[in-house]
Formats: C-alpha cells, sequence, structure tokens
C-alpha cells in the first residue's frame, strides 16, 4: 500500500512540474512577439527614412510621448481633474501624426520621382 501511495504522489508532482513549465513557455512566446513587433516597426521606419534623418529623430520622439500619454491615461483615472488637460494633449498629437502622414507622402512621392 506504501509503494502505491508513493508512486502516485510522484506522478502528481511530474504532471505539477509539467504544467508550469508549459505556462512559462507560453509567457516566453508572448514577450519574445511583443519584441520582435517593435523591432519590425522600427527596421521599417530607419529604411524608409534612410535620406530623412531628422524626420526619424522626430518620430522617436513621438513615441515616446505616446508611451508618457498612456501612463497619463491611467492617472486620470485615479485623479479625473487631470482628463481635460490630457484629452487636449492627445488632440494636438493626433494633428502632429496626420501632418506627418502628409509629410510621409510628399517624401514618398518625392523618392518615386527620383526613381
Amino acid at each position: 500500500d506504501r509503494q502505491q501511495q508513493q508512486q502516485q504522489q510522484q506522478q502528481q508532482q511530474q504532471h505539477q512540474q509539467h504544467q508550469q513549465h508549459q505556462q512559462q513557455h507560453q509567457q516566453q512566446h508572448q514577450q519574445q512577439h511583443q519584441q520582435q513587433h517593435q523591432q519590425q516597426q522600427h527596421q521599417h521606419q530607419q529604411h524608409q527614412h534612410q535620406q530623412h534623418q531628422q524626420q526619424q529623430h522626430h518620430q522617436q520622439q513621438q513615441q515616446q510621448q505616446q508611451q508618457q500619454q498612456q501612463q497619463q491615461q491611467q492617472e486620470q483615472r485615479v485623479q479625473p481633474q487631470l482628463f481635460h488637460q490630457g484629452f487636449s494633449q492627445f488632440r494636438g498629437q493626433r494633428l502632429q501624426q496626420n501632418n506627418q502622414r502628409k509629410y510621409e507622402e510628399q517624401q514618398q512621392q518625392q523618392q518615386q520621382q527620383h526613381h
């Protein structure tokens, strides 16, 4: 009887370990996927704007602004009086992005004319 109980316990322990290992693997996979996505975006920008380094610098600044804005939005839930301030900032940023998009389209058209 004792031997059987010990064997069963061992099997259960192994099963638990296996589950933990699978969870770790899933987490790692998700992290890798996010990292790959960020890297691809970054490479894409570099490739598009090798001749326009100033504009690439501008894009990097915008990304930082977006990250800061996300943090602010989380704080807004705690402090509602910041909502208006954050919203006006958001509108300004949208305008900036739209202007940048028009600028990019012009740059691409110019590049096509070069070729």
